[in-house]
């Protein structure tokens, strides 16, 4: 179906919501680079990291980062149109690139100046990233761990492991959190210190967003430097909601990727199949599906740029982000879901793309913050607004 989906004005389809040369350009990377590549990475499940680097390369990865950090001090909105194209292509390296955005971000908002000039110029050159937060006993609920970190010296030691970490069969770098006598703190550990390794657990493997096994990461006494303490000691838990809420909505953006994709592919379909003398897009309730999944599309679309904004505006960051993701997220799924079922048997065959579409959607609905985390994240935001608590929403 590739050939046909060059032929579709997709122009007219996806309205741009940033800069039309970072798109063209992206588009002209992504057909190269990306689409040829993306069911075998899905396939054999590894990370993509030579696609990686040359996103490096090319700029993409560190278009957030500051230009005295090498990076190009872009704008929200511009990633978020960096995020759903290449989605489109493969939500396998969307998510590469998420893990790579959330060590950015905590790098960015909470480093020391000699951190960030260590580390911030080394995404540019290709440097690959992991956002090391789970442990086996505790899931998501980091507000106590069993990996703990202490003072030795000017030093940190820090020991314990994570469990299921994405990006982790890859990873260079690891943003982590320990338990110090203050409470869970941030760190930046390099993949290469002493005491550092990895290893495949069970159950590593997902159906969707396919980049790789998720890791164990094991520090076995790791020593670090005191600046590489990221934040305030004692803060983690809220270092971390903060960055993984700017990372919803960029998420969003890789839902909406796929949402397109699936429904490019299947609008290729329905426009070259024929059926009782007729094109199969020719039919009326054809055509509503159609109708019906492109204004989703649209409204999904529309609210990831909107929370984009809030981000780039710094205001009501959780309530847009969490509504972005939720949204995209649900979408992507109905509109899998439905792309397949108008292709009929050819929408269920291996050699269709529409399995990964529905993989891929149906796990970021858990991935990153569940449909139901975000739902209850959004009713928070709503009880000061109800006038219930007293604290203004942000």
């Amino acid at each position: 179906m590739t050939a046909l989906k060059e032929e579709i004005d997709r122009e007219a389809l996806w309205q741009a919501f940033s800069d039309e040369t970072l798109l063209a350009d992206l588009r002209d990377f992504v057909a190269k680079e990306i689409r040829p590549e993306a069911d075998r990475i899905d396939r054999e499940d590894y990370y993509p990291t030579e696609i990686v680097r040359k996103l490096s390369r090319a700029g993409y990865t560190n278009y957030l980062i500051e230009k005295e950090y090498g990076g190009s001090g872009g704008t929200y909105a511009d990633a978020a149109s960096i995020f759903e194209e290449i989605a489109v292509a493969s939500a396998a390296v969307g998510i590469s690139l998420i893990t790579i955005f959330q060590a950015q971000t905590m790098l960015r908002k909470y480093g020391e100046e000699s951190l960030k000039k260590k580390w911030l110029p080394k995404f540019g050159e290709g440097l690959l990233a992991s956002y090391a937060l789970t442990e086996a006993n505790h899931g998501s609920d980091i507000r106590t761990l069993d990996t703990k970190a202490w003072r030795d010296g000017d030093d940190w030691i820090i020991d314990g492991e994570k469990h299921f970490i994405t990006s982790g069969s890859a990873a260079e770098f690891y943003i982590t959190l320990a338990e110090t006598d203050a409470g869970v703190t941030v760190f930046a550990v390099p993949g290469d210190a002493p005491g550092v390794s990895i290893y495949d657990g069970e159950n590593s493997a997902t159906f969707g967003l396919r980049n790789g096994p998720h890791m164990n990461v094991v520090y076995d006494k790791v020593r670090l430097p005191a600046d590489h303490m990221v934040g305030t000691e004692g803060k983690g838990v809220r270092q971390a909601a903060t960055v993984l809420n700017h990372s919803r909505t960029l998420a969003g953006a890789i839902s909406n990727g796929v949402s397109r994709a699936a429904y490019e592919d299947a609008l290729a379909f329905a426009r070259d199949r024929r059926a009782f003398d007729s094109r199969v897009l020719e039919f009326q309730g054809i055509q509503w599906y159609f109708s019906e999944m492109l204004t989703e599309i649209d409204s999904a679309r529309l609210l990831v740029f909107r929370a984009a904004s809030a981000l780039d505006e710094d205001h009501q960051v959780i309530r847009w982000g969490s509504e972005a993701k939720l949204k995209a997220g649900e979408v992507a799924t109905q509109v899998a879901v439905k792309a397949a079922q108008i292709c009929g048997a050819y929408g269920i065959t291996e050699n269709a793309p529409f399995s990964r579409y529905l993989r891929d959607a149906k796990a970021y609905e858990v991935a990153g913050g569940s449909n139901e985390i975000l739902k209850n994240t959004i009713g928070k935001f709503l009880m000061p607004v109800a006038g219930i608590e007293k604290k203004k929403p942000k």
